[in-house]
């Protein structure tokens, strides 16, 4: 899993940083640093530090979990160089896999869901002496984290329900060879919409279930439901490769909230 968008400070690859500030120094050897530097500047780190901010009630992170967290990074100086909120979309990627910093990778393990943690990492942790635009060389890297969700490994094939958005509806149950015209809401598990039955002139989705019309989880998804029922599943990675709409996240688990509106022709 890899994040979406041109840029991610925690990828290993600089893609497309902002611009790089070139600062100039002059004057001899000897001059002490500005009183307001001195201040505002941190200890050099030697070893990461982890701060539990606050401790989460749900699932524990290991290696191996599909995550979903926002972030902000600064460097020693206070300087944010990065956050999540300006793409107005968490950030997502497999823990474990050197897909993000060693700092990441280690720093987030045992962190639970609805947890904030502060991650202080130094540079053999992070991008070392590699200049990356607005992270200057050998910079020691701080992160105020948040874990909104984790999709664990056994659950990757796995259409989840959420009970809490369960609504039942009225009538006969939904089954194979039935018509049903349905309207839905496609989510990144971050919460961004990137597809709305009302995106296509505002006309909900009519199928005949099980004809392959439509993406397989949903189809399983709408058996039993009912008229006027409403269900929010999680589609795991496997399922959504079919899914070609440009906005479409790839290569991720995705969230449809869905609503029966008609049942028949």
């Amino acid at each position: 899993m890899q994040a979406r968008g041109k840029f991610s400070v925690m990828t290993r690859t600089n893609i497309g940083i902002g611009f790089a500030a070139l600062l100039i120094l002059s004057g001899c050897s000897s001059s002490k640093p500005a009183e307001s530097e001195l201040e505002t500047k941190k200890p050099a780190l030697t070893k990461l530090v982890v701060e539990d901010v606050v401790v989460g009630t749900g699932a524990v992170a290991q290696k191996g979990d599909f995550m979903v967290m926002d972030y902000k990074g600064t460097l020693a100086n206070g300087k944010v160089f990065d956050e999540s909120k300006k793409r107005n979309e968490p950030f997502t990627f497999t823990l474990g896999n050197g897909q993000v910093i060693k700092g990441w990778d280690e720093g987030l393990v045992g962190m639970k869901v609805g947890g904030k943690r502060k991650l202080s990492i130094p540079p053999s942790m992070a991008y070392g002496d590699k200049d990356q635009g607005d992270i200057p060389p050998n910079s020691d890297l701080y992160f105020d984290v948040t874990l909104i969700d984790i999709v664990k490994p056994e659950d990757q094939d796995t259409i989840l329900q959420y009970a809490d958005a369960e609504k039942p509806g009225t009538g006969p149950a939904i089954k194979n060879g039935d018509t049903v015209t349905l309207k839905y809401v496609g989510k990144s598990l971050g919460g961004r919409v990137f597809d709305t039955s009302e995106s296509h002139g505002n006309k909900p989705f009519t199928f005949v279930v099980g004809k392959g019309d439509i993406n397989l989880a949903i189809e399983k998804a709408v058996v039993g439901m009912k008229l006027h029922g409403k269900r929010s599943i999680r589609i795991p990675t496997s399922f959504t490769m079919t899914m070609l709409g440009e906005n479409t996240p790839r290569n991720q688990p995705l969230k449809f909230d869905l609503e029966v509106v008609k049942v028949g022709k």
